[in-house]
């Protein structure tokens, strides 16, 4: 039982890294903060479809991203919830391999234009179609990221499933 534990920690941790590392690497190549936002971390959130380790190191990974990218608190707070939510509905989802990052694109299309609103506007400027308008261009930008980049990362990782994971 103490080898599991401590494999599973040691592939958290391994995420909560290269999701820090990832989200650095978008924002200083600029691509995490235009009105598309492209986050080569977001792709990591297939990794709850090969193990539910991959769940905390996403939340954790997102949180100290927030706060090392010096994202405005709703960002820190309620990014890295949408992140929890997105990996715990890509477990839940395990079984339908193809849907696995649907939950990460739902769970920040949903959430994210919120964030962004009450981050930069008074809140009665905040209306349906300025949501909607970010809930666009938010979801083009996780298509990208967990739809394309994320699958492209499940079927690269499942040849080496058993070795990576131990599953």
């Amino acid at each position: 039982m103490h080898r599991k534990h401590l494999r599973n920690l040691t592939i958290a941790a391994m995420v909560a890294a290269l999701y820090v590392l990832f989200t650095w690497l978008a924002s200083v190549l600029g691509l995490s903060s235009q009105p598309i936002q492209l986050r080569f971390s977001e792709a990591l959130c297939i990794l709850p479809y090969f193990t539910p380790a991959a769940i905390p190191g996403l939340f954790i990974g997102c949180l100290l991203a927030n706060l090392l990218t010096n994202a405005v608190i709703w960002d820190i707070v309620f990014g890295s919830l949408a992140t929890l939510l997105g990996a715990i509905g890509t477990y839940l989802l395990r079984r339908c391999k193809w849907l696995t990052p649907l939950p990460p694109i739902l769970a920040n299309t949903i959430i994210i234009p919120f964030v962004i609103a009450y981050s930069t506007l008074a809140p009665e400027a905040i209306t349906a179609p300025l949501l909607l308008g970010y809930a666009a261009t938010i979801s083009i930008g996780e298509i990208l990221s967990c739809g394309v980049l994320g699958l492209l990362l499940l079927q690269t990782l499942e040849k080496y499933r058993r070795t990576l994971f131990g599953t």
